[in-house]
């Protein structure tokens, strides 16, 4: 019989709470957060390059954006549990393996190969959650769920950057922070008994068959009105928080210690995020989710043009830069509840990674385009004001154009908005 006749015999059953998800979700933020801060930290101490550094941060970055592309395979294969150990499995080891290099620049090389491979098997455990999350979480808390989410994926970066650099810097070897983090990796999984496996709709017995019904699928979410509305979502340059990129290289023009934008903009600036996280999913599930995400974006360029034209004190940069990383989290929260909203069931892990890869695009432009903007208005002196103006003036002009085209497609019945 056809899975998807069976999923319709789907019996009631109970669902997991939201929080379970926030530390299955952990390792996938542990190992990108001991790179860009614990290696990162250890690496400028040995006296490596910025640039051989940056190239250890770009090795990550470049799976993230492209893990679209394998993300079919979760859906198509295994169980989502499977894939969520054995992701979880070599997410491990990778972290691991990191622990036995030298901090020398002949350890660059094996280093991004290991991060490559660490960052494609933790990319299978964020679709295989996200795919448990659609199917597992009941509608109506959708926007709980989104917050928890990015708060684990938040919080994971926190405690693998703060915990492994702190470990780093007070063991005598560089193998047991790395082992201490991939254990805790390993621990997450526990959290597999609390949710339940969902049922594989969209197989058949012959694989060329599954392919075409996860690709209709994915048609089917595309092509109708919130489908549309996600996808627009994740190229429009709103709510990206593009700025927090760049707070460590503009710390000056506020006059910002060392020791306070390590603060601030470090294990600090993730703990309020989460929090604006936890917050904004809160508020979603009350509220309509794309209307919270325009909200939420221009509450984002109001603080980025609040902090420009703030004193420049060191006070200042220490609160501006904190109320930036709140919002920031809502934004985050709203996005991925609207996303959750728009990808229904069926093959959600490929659905939801599909919109989480693409909307990296926004982010990665607008921090050069930020770039761009203080270089140019530095000139006349101005240049963290320019950069600020630059990125709120184009936030508000995303919500324009997210806005029209809501007005344009009420116009159409659902199923016809594709076609519009």
């Amino acid at each position: 019989m056809n899975d998807i006749l069976v999923a319709a015999n789907e019996p009631r059953r109970k669902h997991a709470h939201p929080i379970v998800y926030m530390f299955l979700v952990l390792p996938f933020g542990i190992g990108g957060g001991y790179v860009s801060v614990g290696l990162a930290y250890l690496f400028r101490n040995g006296g490596i390059s910025i640039e051989s550094i940056a190239v250890l941060s770009a090795a990550g970055i470049i799976v993230n954006v492209a893990k679209f592309l394998w993300a079919p395979l979760v859906d198509a294969f295994l169980t989502l549990k499977k894939w969520y150990v054995l992701s979880c499995l070599v997410t491990s080891l990778g972290l691991l393996s990191m622990g036995f290099f030298p901090i020398v620049q002949s350890s660059i090389i094996p280093l991004v190969l290991i991060i490559i491979i660490s960052n494609f098997a933790s990319s299978f455990l964020g679709t295989a959650i996200s795919g448990i999350a659609a199917h597992d979480v009941r509608e109506e808390l959708k926007g709980r769920i989104s917050g928890y989410y990015n708060a684990g994926n938040l919080g994971g970066a926190g405690v693998g950057g703060g915990i492994g650099l702190w470990l780093a810097q007070n063991t005598n070897h560089l193998w047991m922070p790395t082992a201490a983090l991939a254990i805790l990796s390993m621990l997450c999984c526990f959290g597999l008994f609390y949710v339940h496996e969902p049922l594989a709709i969209i197989r058949d017995s012959k694989l060329s068959k599954t392919m075409s019904n996860l690709l209709k699928d994915i048609w089917n979410t595309l092509k109708v009105r919130t489908g549309i509305l996600a996808m627009v979502l994740c190229f429009l340059p709103l709510g990206t928080g593009a700025a927090q990129n760049l707070w460590a290289a503009i710390a000056g023009n506020w006059n910002a210690s060392a020791g306070t934008v390590e603060f601030v903009t470090g294990i600090m600036s993730g703990l309020i995020t989460a929090a604006g996280c936890l917050l904004g999913g809160w508020i979603c599930d009350r509220s309509d989710r794309k209307n919270a995400y325009v909200v939420f974006g221009l509450l984002l360029a109001l603080s980025a043009v609040a902090m420009a034209y703030s004193p420049h004190t060191e006070l200042m940069y220490a609160l501006w830069t904190s109320i930036y990383a709140f919002v920031l989290g809502l934004c985050y929260a709203a996005f991925s509840a609207f996303v959750f909203e728009a990808i229904g069931k069926g093959a959600a892990g490929t659905k939801y990674t599909i919109f989480a890869s693409l909307s990296n695009a926004p982010i990665a432009i607008m921090t050069l385009v930020d770039g761009w903007a203080y270089t140019h208005f530095d000139k006349t002196g101005k240049g963290p004001e320019g950069m600020l103006d630059i990125e709120a003036v184009i936030g508000v002009l995303g919500i324009i154009i997210f806005l029209i085209l809501v007005k344009v497609l009420k116009k159409k019945p659902e199923g016809t908005a594709a076609a519009a």
